[in-house]
């Protein structure tokens, strides 16, 4: 088997004992167990339980990205992009709920990683944004004084609903909030 293949399939089997126990409880006895293969199979691929809980991250995340980023690159127009970012990017924050339940669990242990991570994504949310708010200005759809700061404000936003989104159990909720969200970013709150 390829090299990635097999680190893929640490990965997958990682992923759901981090999931079962979170981090700090699982060991690589218990990823080795989960993946039907010997401790020191896995430590030919990964050194540690850390780097391994890393490249788990950065593969969901990375996945997330791309995701995103093929399907707002599908829309035409600057609305549909934007409308297009806001819902994929909820619904996949949803969809990872496990994985944002281990980081915010591990939030302590890993801190800086986390911390870095998430910076990280959030520059790349910003850059992606503000193309779309730019595309949207040039082409006189949008008006906006700063896009920069419009993107800043977008993803912070968005940000601010994930717990919230998280810990809501029932779609038509879910659902609801984020309308409410495109709603706001489209239309504003003042009356004209």
């Amino acid at each position: 088997m390829k090299k990635s293949i097999i680190r893929g399939k640490i990965l997958d089997a990682a992923q759901e004992v981090f999931k079962r126990y979170g981090y700090g409880k699982c060991t690589m006895d218990d990823i080795a167990r989960e993946l039907g293969k010997g401790k020191s199979s896995i430590y030919y691929y990964f050194t540690s339980k850390e780097d391994i809980f890393k490249a788990v991250v950065e593969n969901e995340l990375g996945l997330m990205k791309t995701k995103l980023r093929e399907a707002v690159a599908q829309k035409e127009t600057a609305p549909e992009k934007l409308k297009t970012y806001v819902l994929e990017r909820m619904h996949w924050v949803k969809s990872l709920k496990n994985l944002n339940t281990i980081l915010l669990n591990e939030f302590i242990v890993q801190r800086e990683f986390v911390e870095h991570t998430r910076q990280q994504t959030d520059n790349e949310e910003i850059v992606l944004v503000r193309s779309i708010l730019n595309e949207g200005v040039t082409a006189g759809i949008f008006h906006l004084e700063d896009p920069t700061m419009s993107s800043i404000a977008i993803v912070t936003a968005l940000k601010g609903m994930e717990i919230p989104l998280l810990t809501t159990h029932t779609n038509d909720l879910f659902e609801k909030r984020l309308d409410g969200l495109v709603d706001v970013l489209f239309f504003g709150i003042l009356k004209r």
